[in-house]
């Protein structure tokens, strides 16, 4: 049995793996497992992955969860160009320092704007606290401004000159806000370039096809009431001032 990965492209790390592999040609059988129908919690995904999250890998009989992990899999069985992950020390060394810091920074504030602005009102009818969605904006207004100062710099990519697997996990983390409205590139002329020669790098075709489902969010019909109580406790959470 071949590779099978099992995505939701709702979800901002299988879009991550979603594009690096199909840009680098990786033959793949797509597993789609629908976290709003709670499909991530069957049995059956349980066997593939027990922490029941996606993205999740199958290999012949070797399973793997974690974007990261799975992304780094994926270069090394199939040897994809260097640029990707660099041979480099130095470079290498940069690509895992952004891929650390985004899970508990960029994700986040990006993960939780998109519930605040659109999910919640849309998709779950419950209003969202002014004051909570504002904290939740500087959040991650300060993230952006991080990511700038800190990992882009005055470079085309955010780990040097070339395209990496970190670019694409920080494009797909930032059209979560967009999703939902937020024109985060507005006033941003550096960041809103990086995008433009991510987008160009990855392929138009190949990009939107990957956030074709994000994009849409915002006419998901309105959950009923099994799924309401299911998404209690993620609701709980995201709706926790920072």
């Amino acid at each position: 049995m071949g590779l099978q990965l099992y995505l939701d492209l709702l979800s901002q790390p299988c879009r991550a793996v979603y594009i690096f592999a199909k840009k680098n040609g990786i033959p793949f059988e797509l597993r789609t497992v629908d976290l709003l129908k709670g499909q991530h919690y069957s049995d059956d995904f349980a066997q593939v992955n027990p922490l029941r999250k996606v993205p999740a890998l199958k290999d012949g009989d070797f399973t793997l969860a974690e974007s990261v992990a799975i992304l780094l899999y994926l270069t090394r069985k199939y040897e994809t160009p260097d640029h990707w992950y660099p041979q480099d020390l130095q470079a290498r060394a940069r690509v895992d320092e952004y891929l650390a810091w985004q899970h508990t920074a960029l994700r986040t504030s990006c993960t939780r704007t998109m519930w605040q602005k659109m999910l919640f009102p849309v998709f779950l009818g419950q209003r969202v606290p002014p004051e909570t969605l504002a904290s939740t904006l500087a959040e991650l207004d300060r993230c952006l401004q991080l990511l700038e100062d800190k990992f882009l710099k005055d470079q085309d990519f955010l780990s040097g000159p070339h395209i990496s697997v970190a670019d694409l996990v920080a494009i797909t983390e930032l059209m979560h806000p967009v999703s939902a409205g937020c024109d985060i590139f507005k006033n941003r002329p550096k960041l809103a370039a990086w995008r433009k020669r991510v987008e160009d790098a990855v392929g138009e075709d190949l990009f939107q096809e990957a956030h074709a489902v994000i994009m849409k969010a915002k006419d998901l019909p309105p959950a009923d009431t099994a799924m309401k109580e299911r998404l209690k406790p993620l609701a709980q959470l995201l709706l926790q001032v920072l």
